[in-house]
């Protein structure tokens, strides 16, 4: 049962919120959970007291080719060497997420995704009156295979629908026909994948071209081997034992649906607060926000400069300079790292300090502030130079179109229940749920501008299928007014105004970081952010973008879609999905489905 928060509870979070908050401010070193957190708010799970840096950071195993053959288990998995071993999903043999997946341009890859789960790690959080959500997933988990960034038929990019049960399997075809870049794999079954994902199954697909080769030799001289290395980012909660949660207040009864967890302990590939051994020279990090909830802030304890390079896409046109950025889940970044400035033995943290949503806040959250450390050893690593530029030149790829101009603008909006609930009582897309048949249809060809509307106080990472777009600016907007004045009607009908006449100040242009080809967008709080986006055609992908096709395995027999009697029936599937990718909302209910017809 839903319950609204309390006056005393809001206080009591605040307190703690406030008392934390400041603990953390001072920058000393963490030495443990406890001396980081010392006043911890009783509206909130909390991980049990450990120490970081006790175990070195694993590195994923890569499987290179043109064919992979990949099973989903159930698992055990140990994140510190201090806790017992967790229930877990694995792939391919990992006890936990899976292999890094490498092939080249032009050369289709052939991935076949075997269901062999057991019983779900997290059995007893699942919501059955999420939608697509059963109880035979208890112990019957499905699994959909989505390639995230990957310009992919629809036939084989992973529709929620298109799930495996246990016992089944199916071999995808991606054609790669795209530029390198650090893609992902990971489960995008229907109301389950915040679960699946949280429990393991997810790993990193790099996609290499004639330019970014992955070897030593590449032309763009870019780290590579041993020192190009995957870091996947996580939070998460942890029971008293060590055992993976995906509960983070006791507010909302286990079983039922919170609409996020934040946590409090930083998981890299796997591993709580590793260490990393880094020879004196220039490192390559391919950085994912694979976390399920909170956009982070990073950067290094003593604030040293980093170079960005790429994002979901691939390349930039030349090397960005920061000393942080911030990363919401499912974005990528290509991000160089020179460690010749640090003397042997001296350590590095890689940090964050985004503040929690305002929601999380609330109940007494507070930033998550450790990922993991580096120290430096005596060795000379690469000692290539930072690149001044990565397109354009000799042995580069081409320079980056600059944004198209538009045919058409489309208003979409982010929404969820503005009463102070917990969780919230509606989390949406244009004030729809998935299988409403009001969808956007952009047509192949044509370019679109999207004004991702939203209007509520907390970021949204919202992630479209099928293409990559770029973002043009980001601009402040009176959320009040506009919500006043265009009153929304019961859920269920459309609800998409323009926001013109509520906009705030002037249009903000994103950092150089952001200017490159993007599949994520991080949409601010009551912020209007517009992206530009080219729609292919079906002679420019080798593919018909808006072919129907039947789901195959457990869903050829029943999609899911219950009838008034009570009946189900087969329907083919056309089009993609867009949606946040918060994962617990794209579950519940921020998920929509849209097509491109010639």
């Amino acid at each position: 049962m839903t319950r609204p928060v309390s006056r005393r509870a809001l206080i009591g979070g605040a307190s703690a919120l406030g008392l934390a908050a400041s603990a953390t401010s001072t920058g000393a070193a963490v030495a443990n959970l406890s001396r980081l957190l010392p006043l911890r708010s009783p509206l909130i799970f909390h991980s049990p007291d450990v120490a970081p840096f006790r175990q070195e950071l694993p590195r994923l195993p890569v499987l290179t080719g043109p064919r992979f053959d990949i099973a989903a288990k159930t698992t055990t998995h140990r994140f510190h060497p201090d806790w017992d071993p967790s229930p877990a999903f694995g792939y391919g043999g990992r006890s936990y997420l899976g292999p890094i997946v490498e092939n080249h341009r032009d050369v289709p890859t052939r991935f076949t995704i075997r269901n062999q789960l057991g019983a779900h790690p997290f059995a007893d959080d699942i919501d059955t009156s999420v939608h697509g959500a059963t109880t035979d997933q208890r112990t019957r988990p499905h699994t959909v295979l989505h390639m995230h960034g990957g310009e992919t038929p629809a036939s084989q990019d992973g529709h929620p629908h298109d799930y495996l049960v246990p016992g089944e399997s199916y071999t995808h075809t991606f054609p790669n026909q795209q530029e390198a870049a650090a893609l992902w794999y990971h489960d995008h079954s229907m109301g389950t994948t915040r679960l699946n994902v949280y429990a393991g199954l997810a790993s990193m697909y790099l996609l290499r071209d004639r330019f970014d080769t992955g070897r030593p030799d590449n032309p763009l001289g870019l780290p590579a081997g041993e020192y190009e290395v995957p870091l996947m980012l996580q939070e998460k909660i942890f029971t008293a034992g060590g055992r993976q949660s995906i509960r983070s207040t006791p507010i909302v009864p286990q079983g039922k649906w919170e609409g996020g967890a934040v946590g409090d302990v930083g998981v890299v590939n796997g591993a709580v607060w590793p260490q990393m051994a880094v020879a004196r020279g220039l490192y390559r990090f391919r950085l994912i926000n694979a976390a399920s909830y909170s956009v982070l802030n990073l950067h290094f304890s003593n604030r040293m400069p980093f170079w960005i390079i790429g994002s979901d896409g691939g390349l930039l046109n030349s090397p960005a300079r920061t000393t942080e950025v911030r990363l919401a889940p499912a974005e990528r970044l290509d991000v160089l790292v020179d460690f010749s400035g640090l003397a042997s033995g001296e350590t590095v943290e890689l940090r964050n300090d985004e503040a929690p949503p305002g929601q999380a806040a609330i109940l007494g959250e507070v930033t998550m502030p450790l990922f993991c450390r580096f120290r430096a050893t005596s060795s000379r690593g690469f000692r290539g130079a930072v690149p001044t530029r990565l397109r354009g030149g000799r042995n580069q790829p081409a320079l980056l179109p600059p944004v198209p101009k538009p045919q058409k603008v489309r208003n979409v909006t982010v929404l969820q229940q503005t009463e102070l609930r917990i969780p919230p009582a509606v989390m949406s897309l244009n004030n729809l749920g998935f299988e409403s048949d009001d969808i956007e249809m952009p047509k192949q060809g044509t370019t679109e501008q999207w004004n991702i509307i939203n209007v509520t106080q907390d970021p949204h990472p919202i992630h479209i299928h099928l293409v990559m777009f770029r973002i043009l600016n980001r601009q402040s907007l009176n959320t009040l007014g506009y919500q006043l004045l265009n009153p929304m009607p019961p859920f269920g009908s459309k609800w998409a105004p323009s926001p013109d006449k509520y906009l705030l100040g002037s249009p903000v242009t994103p950092p150089p970081w952001e200017q490159g080809r993007k599949d994520t967008v991080r949409t601010d709080g009551n912020t209007v952010t517009r992206v530009v986006i080219r729609w292919p055609t079906a002679d420019e992908l080798g593919f018909d973008p808006d072919a129907s096709f039947m789901p195959h395995g457990a869903t050829a027999r029943s999609t899911g879609h219950v009838m008034p009697d009570g009946s189900t029936h087969v329907e083919p599937v056309q089009g993609y999905v867009w949606h946040c990718h918060v994962l617990d909302h794209e579950d519940h209910d921020m998920m929509l489905r849209f097509r491109t017809p010639a």
